[in-house]
């Protein structure tokens, strides 16, 4: 029973450690355009070079991260016992556990 989650929570958590540089980029677009236009964050007053960075550049960091992710995540699930909801809530939690920890000692030097 205690095993059935250990190989991905440590495959997940390793791979949210360059896992940092996606969930960053996609809060930071979050955050300067979709939540800016409702109201709810302040774009960056600087942020004016339109969408077209964002598909140059962020754009292939997302796919290839996710690629990353899928190919390691898939044969993993093959081989465990959890079930699948179970499986992708741990290894989506478990990715961004570096990114998590990065913010909590943020806002803790704050």
């Amino acid at each position: 029973m205690g095993k059935r989650w250990q190989a991905p929570l440590a495959v997940n958590v390793l791979l949210g450690v360059p896992g940092i540089v996606p969930i960053w980029l996609v809060s930071y677009f979050a955050a300067n355009w979709p939540l800016a236009a409702l109201g709810l964050t302040e774009g960056e007053p600087t942020e004016n070079d339109g969408v077209l960075p964002w598909v140059l550049i962020a754009g292939p960091i997302l796919v290839l991260f996710g690629l990353v992710w899928w190919l390691a995540n898939r044969p993993l699930r093959r081989r465990t016992l959890l079930t699948p909801g179970a499986y992708w809530l741990l290894s989506i939690v478990a990715t961004t556990l570096p990114t998590l920890t990065l913010i909590t000692i943020s806002w803790g030097r704050n």
